[in-house]
């Protein structure tokens, strides 16, 4: 018998977070993990092929090898980018605006 890894697999929408316990194989990738996670699925708007995936908030490659009690998290496309999310913070916080 194959050793079993331990493993989880997160994607986080903007209401709720999903998340799955998935025993696999020595020597499973993301991309087989995630699918049988199940989580393609259940969420039919993740796209693996647009959406980066990575192991504790570092981007990884579908074909990344997992070790025990890895976090695999899929990411959802930015809405803004954050430099220019940080320059509007930073102008409205030098506006003058104080609590």
């Amino acid at each position: 018998m194959a050793d079993l890894l331990q493993v989880q697999v997160w994607y986080a929408s903007a209401l709720s977070q999903v998340r799955r316990d998935v025993s696999v194989e020595a020597g499973t990738t993301i991309e087989q993990a995630i699918v049988q996670s199940g989580i393609l699925t259940d969420i039919p708007g993740i796209d693996l092929a647009q959406q980066p995936v990575g192991l504790y908030g570092k981007k990884r490659p579908l074909d990344t090898v997992l070790r025990a009690r890895d976090r695999i998290e899929i990411y959802r496309p930015l809405v803004a980018d954050p430099k220019v999310a940080k320059r509007r913070r930073a102008a409205k916080d030098a506006s003058g605006t104080t609590t």
